[in-house]
């Protein structure tokens, strides 16, 4: 056993994950970090998937009667559990998805803190009073647990994006069955691992409230097949939504979906160009461009280019490249050589186009990981290889005069994920962020376009999918509605006038 499968073993083992899990199965898993196989897991089969969905179901209706506010405990037991293990887990989604060692630990972080809002929700699923026009009436909407909530989550977030779902939806009073992405499963044993912790803690959880399957499509589409699965939450490319979306809407199942996303920002002659080029150095180099929330469009007014163009070079020259597990790393490795070909396929395209790229060369880290130099690519137009997002570290950079046009260049592609204006006028930024502006999901103003923070919904329109998870009044997609009418009088008046008098 190499060193890297070494450690991965003793991190799972102390996150309480037995060695039969991730020992002897059909499936390899590799850690990006040197392409060494560190596992070998067990995938779940159509009929594993069946009877975990029977089982989930089974376990909703018990959790439904469960009072809210007391589900909300077992959520916090669940925070309690990942505030111990966020060194370890965070180490573990390093080792798998290979994140820094900085974003490892942050993606727990926001497991924690999707559990800490989660718990507050749990005494805040209120629905309205609402004005009735029938005298010794009263009318009101309240809200009811839904049913099985499925996860399909995807590499780039191993385990936050599943928390995000599964604690609002916990609440909520549903079960979860989670199908993990197959790059990344070693951290979703981890996180079920210290889910069944916290529901040992908790009397009232019923058994398979949270489920897991290890596997490729054939789990997922067992998922998104299932009758008793009444909404799935998907994350993963365009391509998986319009798979996905179809055979949910032929059964009439709710579809969180959460695609592709092609970002931009734009930079106003007014910007504070310091700020800035943080603001797009993390936002376009982080995670090694693998967030669906990177920036890969930069509209740079004409008076700021030459002087901030030649600053973004010097810093995607200097970025500190390598094994994420050394401290001082800001650039880890690509996932696998799947996203290295279509990144080198993407800097094709864009010079065939005309475009002029630094950087985005293959430099040189631990044993087979792919790690390659973020690549900034200067282009006079929005061409096709500009429209289409490629999930690598590469960022398109072109000048504008005018603020339409940039907006409308902002909003001129198939994505509508995440955006962001960099811009010390007032006029300006309120205009990026007004009906007529992006048309995005998600439109900051001095920050880039990730780093969402979850007590706002996150999502995105178009061919991003038009899901939104986390905070806001996401939890309603968790939930059904229900319109109730009482009448407390001793007589039956009608609504609109109607008379049938007998």
């Amino acid at each position: 056993m190499s060193g890297l499968a070494q450690d991965t073993a003793a991190l799972l083992g102390r996150l309480g994950v037995a060695t039969s899990a991730f020992t002897g199965g059909q499936r390899s898993v590799t850690s990006p970090i040197s392409g060494e196989v560190v596992a070998h897991v067990h995938d779940a089969t159509a009929d594993d998937a069946a009877r975990a969905i029977d089982a989930a179901h089974d376990a909703f209706l018990a959790w439904r009667s469960v009072p809210a506010p007391r589900r909300g405990e077992l959520v916090r037991l669940l925070g309690e559990e990942l505030r111990v293990a966020k060194a370890d887990l965070g180490m573990l989604v390093t080792l798998e998805a290979g994140k820094t060692i900085s974003e490892g630990l942050g993606e727990v972080q926001e497991m924690i803190d999707i559990c800490d809002y989660a718990v507050g929700l749990s005494r805040q699923l209120f629905g309205l009073t609402l004005a009735t026009e029938r005298p010794d009436h009263r009318m009101m909407e309240t809200w009811q647990p839904l049913g099985v909530v499925g996860v399909i989550s995807a590499f780039n977030f191993p385990v936050a994006v599943w928390s995000w779902n599964a604690a609002l939806a916990l609440v909520c009073g549903d079960s979860v069955v989670w199908k993990p992405s197959e790059k990344t499963p070693l951290t979703a044993l981890a996180v079920h691992a210290l889910f069944e912790r916290a529901a040992a803690r908790f009397a009232d959880a019923p058994a398979s409230l949270c489920a897991l399957l290890i596997g490729d499509r054939i789990a997922g589409e067992a998922l998104v097949a299932a009758p008793k699965v009444r909404i799935v939450s998907a994350t993963g490319s365009t391509a998986m939504g319009r798979a996905v979306g179809p055979i949910l809407a032929a059964r009439f199942a709710r579809s969180l979906l959460e695609l592709g996303g092609n970002n931009a920002a734009i930079v106003c002659p007014s910007a504070d160009l310091d700020l800035t080029l943080r603001g797009v150095a993390f936002a376009a180099m982080g995670t090694a461009g693998q967030r669906c929330t990177t920036l890969r469009r930069l509209f740079v007014h004409d008076s700021v280019y030459d002087t901030l163009v030649p600053r973004l070079k010097a810093a995607y020259a200097s970025v500190r490249i390598g094994d994420p597990r050394a401290a001082d790393t800001l650039v880890g490795p690509l996932i696998d050589p799947a996203s290295l070909a279509e990144m080198e396929r993407a800097l094709s395209d864009a010079r065939a186009d005309g475009g002029v790229v630094t950087g985005g060369e293959r430099v040189a880290g631990p044993g087979e990981g792919i790690y390659v130099r973020p690549a900034l690519v200067e282009m006079s137009h929005q061409g096709e290889a500009v429209r289409r997002e490629t999930f690598a570290p590469i960022l398109y950079v072109m000048r504008y005069t005018d603020l339409a046009d940039a907006i409308h260049r902002n909003n001129d592609v198939p994505q509508g994920l995440s955006s962001s204006i960099f811009t010390n006028d007032v006029r300006e930024a309120e205009r990026f962020c007004c009906a007529t502006g992006s048309d995005c999901g998600i439109a900051n103003v001095n920050i880039g376009p990730s780093g969402a923070e979850i007590g706002g919904a996150f999502g995105g329109e178009k061919e991003t999918g038009g899901g939104r998870e986390a905070g806001s009044d996401s939890w309603k997609a968790y939930m059904r509605r229900t319109t109730n009418t009482v009448n407390y009088g001793s007589t039956l008046p009608l609504a609109q006038g109607v008379v049938f008098e007998i």
